[in-house]
């Protein structure tokens, strides 16, 4: 299955993957790197809350083709950290738990390699509307 484009600037920087996108679910794949871990190997704590954070949002915002894109902002994200390891691949799924016509709630995982549960979270999540497309990227 083709990824789906992130029109995030931070998430390709990341080198994040959109790998499923449907109504109310969104999943992606992040292969392990130095440069997301902290000083003591492990992943660091705000690539997990990154993750969380972007799982739960696309969750809400998935548009049918041919519609404009859905964009929100984050209100709340509480996040429980639950393990650490090593691995080769961090997966993050969301899920909407409940939708209105400004603000949805959802919830989000990190997996790493299917086996180890890294970090759950549960958000709220406002819509915006007339959003500014991101800059593009300045040259070093």
């Amino acid at each position: 299955m083709p990824d789906h484009p992130l029109h995030n600037p931070f998430l390709q920087y990341l080198g994040l993957r959109l790998v499923r996108w449907e109504p109310g679910e969104a999943e992606f794949h992040l292969p392990m790197a130095p440069h997301l871990m902290n000083r003591i190997g492990q992943v660091q704590g705000g690539v997990l809350c990154s993750l969380l954070d972007v799982a739960c949002g696309y969750a809400g915002l998935h548009a049918p083709a041919g519609e404009p894109e859905r964009h929100a902002v984050t209100l709340s994200l509480t996040t429980s950290f639950l393990d650490a390891g090593h691995g080769e691949r961090l997966v993050a799924r969301g899920r909407v738990q409940r939708a209105g016509r400004s603000v949805f709630f959802a919830e989000s995982e990190v997996v790493l390699d299917d086996r180890l549960v890294l970090a759950k979270a549960i958000g709220s999540f406002k819509f915006i509307r007339n959003a500014r497309p991101a800059p593009a990227p300045v040259a070093a």
